[in-house]
């Protein structure tokens, strides 16, 4: 496992649980304040900085669009199946970002990059535009340390929707696990 820094801590972990967080470029408020660098770390931080953009008052919100969605999830999907990038364990497509759990098979840059290069290129196509950035360059992630925390963040994932006033139920969600999960699947399918 390898740690390194940029603005934010990163994780790159094979075979062990990853919770992964990528927002569209431009999503979070321009004059946001960050929480002081002694609780930049702590989960409580990641929380708020997280109900930021879930309010969706400023930035663009491209992932409302039912076909980026679903470009997105096919292409999270196809890491998982096709590629066997990951195994995928919970996931949620929101207005300007995607939450993602997941358990890495091979590096980040082999399969996050391609997954945010991809999206971002054909989502891009679908708007009519070239050259824009549309994913921020740093994702967050933390590394799950036991299987409480694996079960917490799962729920946090699936619940996102709901936190966020999009829908009063967690399956109701069209762009996340947990309507799989409904159908009795392990909720991707």
């Amino acid at each position: 496992m390898r740690h390194y820094e940029r603005r934010l801590p990163h994780w790159d972990t094979v075979g062990q649980p990853l919770f992964v967080t990528f927002r569209l470029y431009g999503s979070l408020p321009a004059h946001r304040v960050f929480p002081p660098e002694s609780l930049a770390r702590s989960g409580k931080a990641f929380v708020a900085m997280d109900r930021l953009p879930d309010r969706g008052g400023s930035g663009p919100s491209y992932l409302r669009r039912p076909e980026i969605a679903q470009l997105v999830i096919e292409a999270l999907r196809a890491g998982e199946r096709t590629f066997h990038r990951y195994q995928l364990h919970a996931f949620v497509v929101m207005p300007n970002h995607v939450h993602l759990l997941v358990t890495p098979k091979v590096v980040a840059t082999r399969w996050l990059a391609p997954l945010k290069g991809f999206t971002a290129y054909r989502s891009n196509e679908l708007l009519g535009r070239s050259g824009c950035a549309f994913w921020q360059d740093e994702s967050f992630d933390h590394l799950v340390r036991h299987d409480a925390e694996f079960e917490r963040i799962r729920s946090y994932i699936e619940e996102n929707p709901v936190t966020a006033g999009l829908d009063t139920e967690a399956q109701q969600h069209p762009w996340s696990s947990a309507t799989g999960r409904l159908k009795g699947g392990r909720g991707q399918d």
